[in-house]
């Protein structure tokens, strides 16, 4: 699972229905969701 940081909560967690996507830019990201709080969470590389 990939990990990420929660505005929400303030701290780092594990993200629930982590998903790999490509920006516009081609750079790689993943998105998710808080398992906490379920905010949207988003981190920028592989």
């Amino acid at each position: 699972m990939a990990t990420g940081y929660c505005v929400k909560c303030k701290k780092k967690q594990e993200m629930e229905k982590a998903k790999a996507v490509t920006l516009k830019n081609g750079r790689k990201a993943t998105k998710g969701e808080c398992p906490k709080c379920g905010t949207k969470m988003f981190r920028i590389g592989g």
